[in-house]
């Protein structure tokens, strides 16, 4: 065995004691001399023109130090992890339930929710489009451009079309995931301040400085160097806090005032628009030998990815690569297509599409078994990767493929814990 720095070797994890003394300092906990707090202005529809925004009243009410709206931004206004597609504050029109319209600083949190009350808007509602049918529809509203589709991809290996003729069994299947919140628990927050150089400073609960520190300076228009990102002690992100969150609102009412702010999102306001898991629908055509061989697999892929972009582009470059899972395949087709739509922003979210996926192959190779009267365990060791098995991509896997020595070590627990079930596996 490997004698490693670092694997196989007792390590105490850096944060793990001010964890456990409940001494760590979470955004939220940050607090400094002169401080403001800041609150976002959100749409109430999911798809509309800003015909008229009145900030006035807002602005006049004693202890509210500035309420902005898109053109106090100095730099670029558009952001993204991977497209920049979505306002840091509404220009053209909103695109989801809680787009930010308009931000509001002041010098308590009660005032804060007073001025935002005060706000006016008038809109001129358009269809909502609300799935991804309508989507892609050709009288569709459009969320973005003149296209609803927000990225495609596909996916070919081998010759599927004549495979399946060397098919004893086909089984044929539709799968739909579901949109789901991350739920971490701590909600979005952070603090934004200026230092004695002038350099924009921002304290954020995030998984991804590097790319804060891009979007704030892009955003003010200064050089990536005047702009300093720290990641606070983070209560779990799971990929929701990928994304830009209070980062931008804060730097931007600290460049009016001069003076630090702060936010922390409601739970409310952090589910409403903090991004979710992609759903897909996955429709997919399996086929293999009467010995349990996979021969075929082609899959059609398609997502509601929400109003803007986020992680769209990588979800569905791993998802189609995922399709066959961890067995071994010859004939490999997979074409997807995600959506934009009105509905809340989907994007990083453990696993990047792989999970989606999973339902569906694991599902098929269910349907295979029952069709085939094999057991569920036996026709996954029949096709299970191994050291030498090519991926649809084309990829040779030469060292650390677990799958089949964890079916094993699997089947013989649970022999040794409960044997009436495993019986009852292969019977099935």
């Amino acid at each position: 065995m490997k004698d490693y720095a670092v694997l196989a070797k007792d390590h105490v994890k850096v944060d793990s004691l001010e964890k456990v003394m409940g001494t760590a300092k979470f955004a939220a906990d940050y607090k400094m001399p002169n401080m403001l707090y800041g609150g976002v202005f959100r749409s109430t529809v999911p798809h509309a023109y800003v015909k008229k925004l009145n900030l006035e009243k807002a602005r006049a009410l004693p202890g509210v130090a500035c309420a902005l709206d898109h053109t106090a931004i100095p730099g670029k206004n558009r952001f993204g992890i991977i497209f920049k597609d979505e306002p840091c504050l509404v220009d053209d029109k909103v695109r989801r339930y809680g787009d930010a319209i308009a931000v509001v600083a002041a010098e308590t949190p009660e005032l804060v929710q007073d001025a935002l009350d005060l706000i006016e808007v008038e809109y001129e509602e358009l269809e909502a489009v609300s799935s991804f049918e309508r989507a892609m529809e050709e009288d569709s509203p459009k969320v973005h451009g003149d296209t609803n589709v927000n990225v495609k991809k596909h996916l070919e290996y081998g010759n599927v079309d004549e495979a399946w003729a060397k098919c004893d069994v086909i089984v044929e299947n539709t799968y739909s995931t579901h949109i789901l919140s991350h739920m971490f628990i701590e909600p979005d927050a952070g603090i934004a301040y200026l230092d004695e150089q002038g350099v924009m400073n921002v304290i954020v609960s995030t998984q991804n400085a590097h790319y804060d520190r891009n979007e704030v300076a892009a955003m003010l228009g200064v050089p990536q160097n005047r702009v300093r990102v720290k990641q606070a002690v983070t209560g779990g992100g799971f990929g929701g806090k990928l994304d830009i969150s209070v980062q931008l609102h804060c730097a931007l009412m600290v460049w009016h005032t001069k003076r630090p702010v702060k936010m922390v999102r409601s739970r409310s306001e952090s589910t409403m628009v903090s991004s979710k898991r992609h759903p897909m629908t996955m429709k997919c055509k399996t086929g293999a030998t009467k010995d349990g061989k996979l021969v075929a697999v082609e899959c059609h892929m398609t997502c509601d990815a929400g109003a803007y972009s986020s992680y769209a582009p990588a979800v569905i470059g791993r998802a189609p690569v995922h399709i066959v899972g961890p067995y071994e395949c010859p004939n490999v087709r997979c074409d997807a297509v995600f959506a934009y739509t009105n509905n809340p922003m989907c994007g990083a979210f453990r696993g990047f599409g792989v999970p989606q996926a999973a339902v569906c192959h694991e599902g098929q190779m269910n349907a295979l078994a029952k069709a085939l009267h094999m057991s569920p365990l036996e026709i996954r060791m029949i096709n299970a990767q191994k050291v030498g098995s090519v991926i649809p991509t084309g990829q040779k896997l030469t060292e650390s493929v677990g799958f089949m020595d964890t079916l094993v070590q699997a089947r013989d627990k649970a022999a040794e814990v409960m044997p009436e079930a495993l019986d009852r596996l292969k019977k099935d």
